[in-house]
């Protein structure tokens, strides 16, 4: 265990960070499986709004650094693709 001041507090800081993202990161899997559950059942309206608060939610992540801009715009891309594969 930490003696230092500053490291108690470096302590509890990364703690509460940590679960931050982890919430975060858990939201942005729920909005994923919404779409990619919409694509399997073949329904092109329900997906295409899935995708939108999708999009919302992974860039909204990124935005606060949870995930890399670049991995980011490989999920919303892959997401993209899946519902306009549907017609």
């Amino acid at each position: 265990m930490a003696n230092i001041k500053s490291a108690k507090k470096r302590i509890l800081v990364n703690r509460t960070k940590a679960e931050r993202n982890k919430s975060i990161r858990s939201a942005v899997k729920t909005a994923i499986k919404k779409v990619e559950v919409a694509v399997v059942n073949k329904d092109k309206e329900t997906a295409v709004n899935a995708l939108g608060a999708a999009t919302a939610i992974i860039n909204k992540a990124a935005s606060k650094g949870v995930y890399h801009k670049n991995n980011a715009a490989r999920k919303v891309s892959r997401l993209a693709k899946a519902v306009n594969s549907l017609n």
